[in-house]
């Protein structure tokens, strides 16, 4: 129990330390966002806060509400994709949840300031991310 508490001080922390300002994303289909920080935790109680690019979290992420996927950009080379089960918005929030790979995964981005808060769980670690989302307009 005393090491939940010590991850969820941790993350807590952190988010406050990062705090980003994004776009508005009111009415947004598709958006980039940029993870900013990092907090990777494992069940025996050691965390450490890094650069996304450390601890293997892409830098950028394309999301398609209309598609529910996230990808990475092409830019990356990863060829990454994961499907959104359940995807929601609810009182100013666009909520993104998924299980893929034996990892869980649970998004929260403010559509009015593109604010992004993220978790990432499996098996004996927990990875907390906080990041920026911008609208992506056709072009």
């Amino acid at each position: 129990m005393r090491r939940l508490f010590v991850v969820a001080l941790v993350l807590g922390l952190a988010g406050l330390a990062s705090a980003v300002r994004a776009d508005d994303l009111t009415g947004s289909d598709r958006i980039l966002c940029t993870a900013v920080q990092v907090t990777a935790c494992r069940d025996s109680g050691d965390c450490v806060v890094d650069l996304p690019w450390n601890l293997n979290v892409p830098q950028f992420i394309e999301v398609d509400l209309k598609a529910k996927r996230l990808s990475t950009t092409k830019a990356s080379g990863e060829n990454r994709a994961t499907p959104i089960d359940t995807l929601r918005r609810d009182n100013g929030a666009i909520v993104l949840q998924g299980f893929e790979k034996g990892r869980a995964f649970s998004i929260v981005i403010i559509q009015e300031t593109g604010a992004m808060s993220a978790a990432v769980a499996a098996e004996g670690k927990a990875v907390g991310v906080f990041g920026a989302c911008t609208p992506i307009t056709s072009g």
